[in-house]
């Protein structure tokens, strides 16, 4: 069984992963056994710290780059190619959010959230899929994670129009790319996470309806880093092998348009 869900020797990248899902994902890929995992942010200092504290736990390397830049997804490759022959592991988790009304909704920041959540996540696996290509085998194939969003699956109250829009062709996007890349032994999943603390959610941590918030999640909770990095680790480890073009909502329950309508992610 501990082999069935390791995943010793195998190298990883997480796009944003300096804090939030990013953070906790590349600190149980880690726990699992990763041989060493690169992070990316777009600031270096938050890069640098957050690759120092996840290096307790195994060779976690910063590499400060802007994937929502060609430039930045370039940097970020170059880096791993300059130490590794192969990846097994790539998790395209980086993104942003915006709210505004309709109305006045800037559709510079429109196109800013389409960028990083859609075009960094085809750009980055696009540039990594010579080393993705190297990693894989039939028995067991390199793995592509990417993050979506409860947001992409069901309807959301909130007024983030170009993120929930974004992750809906996120999710897109991963069936599309399991099926091109499957006869290279490259398996392409995503997870559509609920509430989990982050930056874009600490709207709903630092508010008195917190509690309101958390009652109208089924399991009356917020996600922990156990339940996304164990969400991760399963897919990458031999035990998630079979896998390929699948979207798990990772939510406590808000996996249908009637219970998202009560809660706003």
């Amino acid at each position: 069984m501990t082999e069935l869900f390791s995943i010793a020797g195998k190298a990883a990248v997480v796009t944003g992963g300096s804090r939030g899902i990013g953070f906790m994902i590349a600190g149980e890929l880690l726990k699992a056994g990763a041989r060493r995992v690169y992070i990316c942010a777009r600031r270096a200092e938050a890069c640098d710290a957050a690759a120092a504290e996840l290096s307790q736990f195994g060779d976690c390397v910063s590499v400060p780059a802007d994937v929502g830049d060609p430039e930045g997804v370039e940097k970020l490759a170059r880096a791993v190619e300059d130490r590794e022959e192969r990846l097994e592991i790539l998790v395209n988790n980086a993104g942003t959010a915006w709210g505004a009304p309709l109305e006045t909704h800037p559709i510079e920041q429109f196109d800013r959230v389409l960028q990083v959540n859609v075009r960094a996540v085809f750009h980055m696996t696009q540039r990594l899929l010579p080393l993705l290509r190297a990693a894989g085998s039939e028995a067991d194939p390199a793995r592509v994670i990417n993050i979506g969003s409860i947001d992409g699956i069901a309807i959301p109250m909130t007024e983030n129009y170009g993120y929930s829009a974004s992750k809906a062709a996120v999710h897109m996007l991963t069936r599309h790319l399991a099926f091109a890349l499957v006869k290279d032994h490259v398996n392409v999943n995503a997870i559509a996470p609920g509430l989990f603390p982050s930056r874009m959610t600490r709207w709903a941590f630092e508010s008195p309806e917190l509690s309101a918030v958390l009652d109208a999640i089924p399991m009356h909770r917020a996600g922990t880093a156990e339940d996304i990095g164990g969400t991760a680790v399963y897919l990458c480890a031999r035990a998630g092998a079979y896998l390929t073009g699948v979207i798990i909502p990772v939510s406590g329950g808000l996996a249908t348009i009637d219970s998202a309508h009560s809660i706003d992610l």
